[in-house]
Parts: C-alpha cells; structure tokens; sequence
C-alpha cells in the first residue's frame, strides 16, 4: 500500500529504527532520534543494495517518488544508480574547485618565482576587479566566449580599453593553464580576438637629436627648481636609457662600481631575463653625488621616496619632472630609450644588434629565447661611454 504524506508526517520515532514502505521499494526509515531518510531497495545484478535519497521532510514524498522512477530508468540501462550519484558528486565536487576563481588563483601561484611582487599583486587586483564579480564563480569548463565577452565589456563600458586588453590577456593564460591541467577543453578567449574595442596605438613622446642640447640646459639651469636627486634621476635616465621602472627601483647593491656595470636582476625586466647595464664615467660620477647625498640614509634604493626612504621614488617622478622643465607632450622617461636608439645608429654608427642588445630587447627568430645578454658587452661598454660624451658635446652648445 503507497505512502502518504501524513503518514511520514506523523510518524514517531521507536526506540529502534523501522520502516514505512511506499511501492517500487521505495521506503522511509525512521530513526530513534527522529531523523527520516528515504532509501530505495532494489537490485543490481542480482545484489541487493540501497540508494540514498534523502531526508523528509526536506525531500517530500512525491520529490522522493521522481528520484525513484530517475533511478529505475538508470537500472533499465543496466547501470547502477549508486555509482551514477556518486559520479554527480564527484563532478560536481571537481566543478566547485575548478571555477575560474579558484583556476586563475592557482595559476598566479605558479607565477609567484617569475614576477616581481608588484606586478603579482596588481594581477590579483585586476581580477578581483574585472574579472571574478562576473565568471569568478562560474565552473571554467562551462565558460564559453560570450560569457567572457560579458565580463570584458563591462570594463571595455568604462573606456579602460588598456585594461580590457590586460584582462583578456590573463583570461587568455588562466584559460591555457586550465587546458593543461585537464580543468577545461578549450581557451574561448582567443575567439574574443577583435570583439573589442582597441585604442590606437600612441608611442612615447621622445625629441628629436637637435634638442638635446635645449633639454639638457633645461636640466643644468634647473628653473623649475627640481629636487636635486629627481635631476639625477633625469640624468641617469638618459645616460643608461633603462625603462622608467627599472631605474626608479635601482638598487646600490646591484652596482658594480670596479666593473662600472650595472646588474638588473630578472624579475625586474620585461623579458624576465638579467640584464647588464654598463656605466660610463658620467653614470658613474652621478651614483657618487647620490651616494654622497643618501648614504646616510638605512636604504638600498639608489633613488629612496622622499618620505619613506624604504620605498622607492614615485612612479612617474622623471615624467613630471620633465613636464616641469617644459617638456611636456615633447619628452617622456621612456623617450629616452628611443632618442638613445636613434642617435647611437645615425650618428654614432653603431651596430643595431649591439643597440638592441642594451635595450633588453629579445631578438626576434629561433635564436631570440637562448640570446645571451652578456653578447656584445666589451662594445656595449664603449658605446655607453660614447653616448655619454656625445650628451656632453650637445651640452657644451649651449
């Protein structure tokens, strides 16, 4: 006889659990402390076994009879319903720790040796920013590419078009690193190539060889007053030509004052590979005037934050302070690099290679990965001193 509803209502607990059997071997078990769980009896090749379903009242009697007929349909195929739930569970299990939250956390770990802090730390803000509000909960093997367009327009909605690039980027490596480790199929970020808005490309503003001369006055008669460490910082700028952050985060410890070399360690460039910056005797004249002003101070930076020596100088320190000399929209810190390649080619002759190479820039070709930073150092350290005395010539115009 089935079941009703007020039957498993109503019924009490025993001092020993009992049963109140419903057709097709569904049954209610009742507990001696109350609890009741429905449990179907039926048999899988010959062997009796039970199936749990539940408990009831949260799973109610007709919930109870649909799990009942699901698992009688399993059984028809000749599969049993145990292993098929716990089959459920398990994927359901892998999918909770396979979002692509926990993925893109598991794959910045593996980065943590190859970045510098800064920068693994700022790839957990975009993420956290951009990108885990919309998908961060979403099993990544479901995740397919309008799902990530959607999250990628939010931030292309707010004109940070830099940022959608940024975003598109880390989804792109989260979703390889998803494909390697078997947690999805396929990278649907590179279906999304050309979806998205895309700034034009502006390159650093640089001068041109014949206003050297104007820029380095500027420097020397000093009008907007500069603080006299950011002067040097300007200078060293030119004269080394390394990226705004390379410089800003010198350390004395990285200078080699007998070898007039400079070592940058690998997790502070671009290409993640050490790189030797050689000194000319104007370089190296300018460390000395900073050291003689910090060295007083307990910091390692060669050019220490004003209020907090245990920092570095700010970024964008060099930028505006060529602003301030009158510079603006005409002359960036990363513009040097640029005058630097141009005049050391044109007018100093030296050979492109040899100007790459002190750039950190990886050649292009099979040879590009296994390039060796230390090739052409005997004429990277002549031609550092060149450009310095070339620097010296155009000052001396004035």
């Amino acid at each position: 006889m089935a079941l009703t509803d007020s039957q498993c209502k109503n019924s009490k607990p025993k001092e020993r659990p009992y049963k109140l059997s419903d057709a097709g071997g569904l049954f209610l078990q009742i507990m001696p402390n109350g609890s009741k769980y429905w449990r179907l009896k039926y048999r899988y090749f010959k062997k009796e076994k039970l199936l749990a379903l539940g408990t009831y009242p949260l799973v109610s009697l007709l919930e109870a009879r649909q799990e009942r007929d699901e698992a009688k349909k399993i059984l028809a195929k000749s599969q049993d319903p145990s292993y098929e739930k716990k089959r459920e569970y398990r994927n359901a299990l892998h999918n909770s720790s396979s979002t692509f939250k926990a993925v893109a956390l598991e794959w910045r770990e593996t980065k943590k040796e190859q970045w510098s802090k800064g920068h693994y730390l700022n790839v957990l803000r975009r993420m956290e920013s951009d990108l885990f509000p919309t998908i961060g909960n979403e099993p990544i093997n479901k995740i397919e590419a309008p799902d990530l367009l959607i999250a990628l327009r939010k931030v292309e909605k707010r004109d940070a078009l830099e940022m959608v690039a940024r975003c598109r980027q880390i989804c792109s490596m989260v979703f390889r690193y998803g494909v390697l480790t078997g947690k999805c199929k396929y990278n649907p970020a590179i279906d999304l190539q050309g979806a998205l808005r895309t700034r034009k490309k502006k390159h650093f503003a640089a001068i041109n060889s014949n206003e050297i001369p104007e820029l380095l006055r500027a420097i020397e008669l000093n009008e907007a007053r500069l603080f006299a460490r950011t002067r040097r910082a300007i200078q060293l700028s030119m004269l080394t030509f390394v990226r705004p952050g390379e410089l800003r985060m010198a350390r004395w410890s990285e200078i080699i004052i007998g070898k007039k070399e400079w070592l940058i360690p690998a997790e502070r460039m671009k290409a993640r590979r050490p790189h030797i910056v050689p000194l000319s005797d104007q370089a190296i004249s300018i460390l000395e005037k900073q050291r003689n002003e910090t060295g007083h101070i307990n910091t390692d930076y060669v050019f220490p934050g004003r209020s907090d020596p245990q920092e570095p100088m700010s970024d964008g320190t060099v930028r505006i302070a060529l602003q301030r000399l009158g510079f603006k929209d005409r002359m960036t810190a990363h513009g040097f690099r640029a005058l630097a390649r141009t005049v050391i080619r044109e007018e100093l002759d030296y050979d492109p290679d040899v100007i790459e190479a002190q750039l950190a820039h990886r050649p292009p070709g099979a040879l590009g990965a296994t390039y060796d930073r230390s090739q052409f150092l005997k004429k990277r350290h002549h031609m550092m001193q060149d450009w310095a005395d070339y620097l010296d010539e155009a000052s001396n115009k004035n």
